[in-house]
């Protein structure tokens, strides 16, 4: 049984490494990454925007059968790494690291408050996932981080981060570990210059390519059977694609009597075959709201913004 199941697996993998070198033989299809197989999917020439579509009033998308895509803003988070480059392969995956919480809430606001400057938005999340003093940051942040945070994170990063300082984390790479305390010190002697911060946390230099087998032009599945590929102009951006296959909704252009929503917004899309930057996912570059739709979220957990008894003061390791 095991002999046989090693036959199938190696015959999968020939097929897969054949279907992939002929990648590009049809405009109107495209080679989609699934587990390690490829698999051919139609797609009707050109991308739709994805500010064409319905959305809900959290701000995600009601998605149709199609082929989609949009620009969104995005942030680094994760100082002393390189900018992207179309090197990279990068997934969409949850907030993870340094209060986490705290940053998803900054991602998510900032959609809803297009009007807060791109480079104030990083600039707070910079002292945040440095675990600098925000009490540092400069007046035009700190008025934008009241618009962005409720008055207990607020609370929380006044009198929480300058311990948080001196808790260095063995599991970081040097080069993370020294943007942090770089950016640390910016901070603490009160610097204006966003150029500086910059050049300290965006490095720019060719990122280590460590996993050759991912291509920046691989799709992945969603638990809901469409596809999504992301694909970073730089550190502030970011090009998202989506692909939704005909067979996955019904006749009423639902999921189990669900409205099949696209949200990136408050997410983070990662690097998976090298060591360039972690983006958090702000809104559309270029937000047009055509039409807000109530949808039934009875087995759908809405996003939304905590209020100030959901944020938990973090725990003292």
């Amino acid at each position: 049984m095991l002999k046989k199941l090693h036959s199938v697996i190696f015959y999968v993998l020939i097929l897969s490494s054949c279907v992939s070198s002929s990648r590009i033989s049809d405009k109107n299809n495209i080679i989609v990454s699934e587990n390690g197989t490829s698999l051919d999917l139609p797609v009707d020439s050109l991308p739709i925007s994805l500010t064409e579509l319905p959305r809900t009033e959290d701000g995600g998308f009601i998605m149709s059968p199609g082929f989609y895509e949009a620009e969104f803003k995005t942030f680094c988070l994760q100082p002393g790494t390189p900018d992207p480059t179309p090197r990279d392969a990068y997934l969409q995956t949850p907030i993870s690291g340094f209060r986490k919480d705290i940053v998803e809430t900054v991602l998510l606001s900032s959609r809803s408050k297009p009007g807060i400057k791109q480079k104030n938005v990083q600039l707070l999340l910079w002292c945040i996932v440095s675990k600098s003093d925000f009490n540092k940051l400069s007046a035009s942040v700190k008025e934008d981080a009241m618009d962005l945070l409720t008055s207990k994170q607020v609370f929380e990063l006044k009198g929480g981060v300058l311990g948080a300082i001196k808790q260095a984390s063995n599991s970081l790479p040097n080069g993370i570990i020294k943007g942090n305390t770089d950016l640390n010190r910016l901070f603490e002697i009160g610097s204006s210059s966003y150029e500086m911060f910059e050049k300290i946390a965006v490095l720019r230099e060719p990122s280590k390519i460590r996993r050759a087998d991912f291509k920046n032009d691989q799709w992945y599945k969603q638990k809901e059977n469409y596809y999504i590929r992301h694909f970073p102009v730089s550190y502030q951006k970011v090009q998202i694609q989506v692909y939704v296959p005909d067979r996955i909704l019904d006749s009423a252009g639902k999921v189990g009597g669900e409205y099949l929503v696209f949200d990136p917004a408050g997410y983070q899309t990662v690097p998976v075959n090298s060591n360039s930057q972690r983006l958090g996912i702000g809104g559309p570059v270029l937000d047009i709201i055509r039409s807000v739709i109530k949808i039934n979220k009875q087995n759908i957990p809405p996003k939304k913004l905590p209020d100030n008894k959901d944020i938990k003061a973090p725990s003292k390791s």
